[in-house]
């Protein structure tokens, strides 16, 4: 029987945390359509990330899924430090202060110590900071050393270690700390498929990590997290730079103001997916789920438009990481993707390229060929035997409804391809020189075993002549499933 559920194309990634760690619990949240797992360096220890790593590894080896695992680095979050009886409830008009010397718990009413020690060069008279995701709003009246005297204009109760952020940017920390670099080095060490940069600003943050990520003998992507006002300015450079960009709805929301995060999330998407490359949308896509079992009709609303914007994946994070109902929540997902799904194929089959552009390559060109003859005939199903799986992902930019099969005995490309929209890997791999008609047969077998396709469907196989060259993809074939 089939382990591949081909119901969605949008895949599910899903961070883990204590609400997760009973190894049965993850293989019911796979088999329910978790397709990437995230790992938050935020929080918790490096033994826990390796423990929870472990854990994932062993889980989908039972569950017989192909699994990814995305490493989020911490990044450079600015946070206050912490009260002494561990919040404060702030009123509109009180004077705050927030001081970089002063102790790292002793935090009153009238003020708490900051964590990041260049905050008073980076902020003046007049600028706004927003604790708590722009829970709590505070004018700034005057710097004064390592004090930001400050106003309530939006109060709520403050509690230890909340976020801060400067409205419009323009903080100064570097994309990557210290805790990050040594991050970088566990994420290569443990083979992780997927690094995420947390507040990056520019290419070179990007840039940064990946050579980072090589030196320490990694081959993770790098997947850049949009949540700088800095980063909407320099945003395709960024995404030229990248292999994946996250929609980081959280601090960027705050940053750019909520009222600019719809119009910036289709922006994005659209910019990435032009550049030919993956997209994932997260934050409190369903963050009623933390503690009821069901989610809003606004939260559904909000995945099925990310869906239908064309995000590859969208993901969960304090729903299944510390949530109550960590399964309902991917199963709420996975059924709200499929309704999306049935609408938005059922309105438009292909986006064509525009006029007067030229193809990169021969992979991409195999690839737009494919979903031209695939949308247009009774083809069901597509198979790319492929090293890398690129040319996979030159095909899953086009709109379809036929699965698309990335046909690879390579374990990280199988890992890597779980992000893809509309991609689904099969680890295959034939020994020896075959012939031509022995290595369809395989394929034809392999397929039927899944239960994917039955016999004399009609199936389009890309490959290249040479076995074992990435980047060789050159032809495809229109196929009869025949098994001789």
């Amino acid at each position: 029987m089939s382990t591949i559920n081909t119901h969605k194309r949008t895949k599910i990634v899903a961070t883990v945390g204590p609400a997760t760690d009973d190894p049965a619990l993850l293989v019911q949240m796979m088999n329910a359509g978790l397709s990437v797992v995230r790992l938050n360096a935020s929080h918790g220890t490096r033994a826990d990330l390796k423990r929870r790593l472990d854990l994932v590894r062993a889980a989908a080896a039972k569950a017989n899924e192909v699994v990814g695992v995305l490493l989020d680095l911490s990044g450079p979050k600015i946070r206050i430090e912490s009260f002494v009886h561990g919040s404060v409830k702030l009123v509109e008009g009180a004077v705050f202060v927030l001081d970089t010397a002063m102790d790292s718990k002793a935090g009153t009413i009238d003020g708490v110590g900051i964590a990041y020690k260049n905050l008073p060069n980076d902020v003046a008279a007049g600028d706004t900071l927003l604790l708590n995701d722009g829970q709590i709003i505070l004018d700034v009246t005057k710097v004064e050393g390592t004090r930001i005297h400050t106003l309530v204009k939006v109060g709520g109760e403050l509690s230890d270690r909340k976020g801060l952020n400067r409205q419009g940017g323009g903080i100064s920390a570097p994309a990557l700390s210290d805790k990050d670099r040594e991050d970088i080095k566990f994420a290569a060490d443990e083979k992780v498929d997927y690094l995420a940069v947390s507040f990056a600003r520019d290419a070179a943050d990007i840039k940064l990590a990946r050579r980072l990520m090589r030196q320490a003998g990694g081959d993770a992507r790098i997947v850049a997290k949009i949540e700088r006002h800095e980063a909407i300015t320099n945003l395709d450079a960024i995404i030229d730079a990248s292999d994946v960009v996250m929609v980081a709805r959280g601090d960027l929301g705050v940053e750019m103001g909520y009222a600019e995060l719809t119009s910036l999330q289709k922006t994005i998407i659209h910019h990435t997916r032009s550049k030919h490359k993956v997209v994932i949308t997260a934050t409190q896509m369903m963050e009623s789920m933390i503690h009821n079992p069901m989610p809003t009709r606004a939260e559904v609303s909000d995945v099925a438009n990310a869906v239908m914007d064309g995000t590859d994946a969208v993901m969960l994070s304090a729903e299944s990481a510390t949530g109550r109902y960590p399964l309902k929540a991917v199963e709420a997902m996975a059924q709200v993707i499929q309704g999306a799904e049935k609408y938005q194929y059922g309105a438009a089959r292909l986006r064509q390229r525009e006029a007067g552009t030229v193809f990169e390559g021969t992979e991409e060109a195999i690839a737009m060929a494919v979903m031209y003859t695939a949308n247009h005939m009774n083809v069901r199903a597509i198979v790319a035997l492929t090293e890398s799986g690129a040319t996979t992902l030159w095909m899953s930019r086009l709109r379809t409804d036929i699965p698309i099969y990335a046909f690879t005995r390579n374990e990280s490309t199988g890992r890597r391809v779980t992000l893809y929209r509309g991609v689904f890997p099969v680890m295959f791999d034939v020994a020896g020189d075959v012939s031509v008609a022995a290595l369809y047969n395989a394929i034809f077998a392999r397929l039927l075993e899944l239960d994917l396709v039955s016999q004399d469907d009609l199936v389009i196989v890309t490959k290249g002549e040479l076995s074992g060259v990435q980047g060789g993809t050159n032809s495809m074939q229109i196929l009869k499933v025949n098994l001789s």
